[in-house]
């Protein structure tokens, strides 16, 4: 059987924002309340602006408001092939 699964994807060239933890918060929580899964993806592919210092300050982000990925977050960069 397949879970629903949700997600959310922040750029990392710039902190979190009120609408990036809003948007977390909501598939996190739909995620929980039907049993699937919260994914998070890194999508790094702009690599002029992206940091990956950023890309942890967000997860930390994520982790103080107690939201964490059900998996290790994806890195898009590393999909390239």
């Amino acid at each position: 059987m397949l879970l629903p699964t949700y997600r959310f994807a922040p750029s990392p060239n710039g902190d979190l924002h009120l609408g990036h933890a809003l948007s977390a918060a909501l598939n996190w929580r739909m995620a929980r309340k039907v049993s699937g899964r919260f994914l998070v993806r890194i999508e790094d592919v702009d690599q002029a602006r992206s940091r990956p210092e950023i890309a942890r300050r967000q997860l930390q982000d994520l982790a103080w408001l107690g939201i964490f990925s059900d998996e290790p977050p994806v890195i898009q960069s590393q999909r390239t092939a």
